[in-house]
């Protein structure tokens, strides 16, 4: 980072508060008091994908929570920890799994190089492609492909989010909470909503619900 635009950022920061204070004079001292979001977005780390922008909403109402990928993996607890405090504590109606059109994570692990440490991560977006290998090799269209690998990772990332002992047992409570699962166009800003869509117990298949 050079020092020109690590001065640049601090003055952007500074500029932004002034802005807001000038149109409400209680706007910081309001958000201080706490934050009661309905909506969860589990998005990509990807810079270009900033969850709040997107769907044009103001600090407060999203809680997030980003990785390489978009990923909802049974053992991360840093994913499950902000699940967990989302569900439970801030008691969110929504969940949003959201991934985008050219993902450079989706995109590594539909080859074979070696990049580093996050190739282990890669790993499980691997076995994404290995469940779902004979429907993508059947596109032999390599953007075509790509587009719909992007979109079958979502699909059972929301899937996989339903299956965690955290949603099952806010279901079993009476607990209003969707997930849903949805797909951001870099070269759009429009998102594509993928119709898959949990609300309940009874949207898991029998051999994927737990017994309280």
């Amino acid at each position: 980072m050079s020092t020109d635009f690590y001065k640049k950022i601090l003055d952007n920061n500074r500029i932004w508060s002034e802005t807001k204070l000038k149109d409400d004079p209680e706007y910081f001292e309001r958000l201080s008091k706490g934050q009661s979001p309905p909506l969860l977005w589990i998005g990509c780390s990807d810079s270009r994908v900033p969850a709040n922008e997107v769907i044009g909403a103001q600090p407060g109402e999203v809680f997030v929570h980003r990785n390489i990928a978009n990923m909802v993996i049974h053992s991360d607890m840093n994913m499950l920890s902000v699940l967990d405090y989302a569900v439970n504590v801030l008691k969110v109606k929504h969940v949003i799994v959201c991934g985008h059109y050219g993902c450079g994570g989706v995109k590594a692990a539909m080859g074979s190089d070696h990049i580093g440490l996050i190739d282990n991560w890669i790993r499980h977006i691997k076995d994404v492609y290995r469940l779902n290998s004979q429907e993508l090799d059947a596109i032999e269209d390599e953007t075509a492909r790509f587009n719909a690998f992007v979109e079958i990772n979502v699909k059972e990332q929301v899937t996989d989010l339903a299956k965690t002992s955290i949603v099952q047992n806010a279901w079993r409570n009476g607990q209003e909470l969707c997930l849903h699962g949805w797909v951001y166009g870099l070269d759009t800003g429009i998102v594509k909503d993928l119709q898959v869509n949990f609300c309940g117990n009874e949207d898991l298949d029998k051999t994927d619900r737990l017994k309280f």
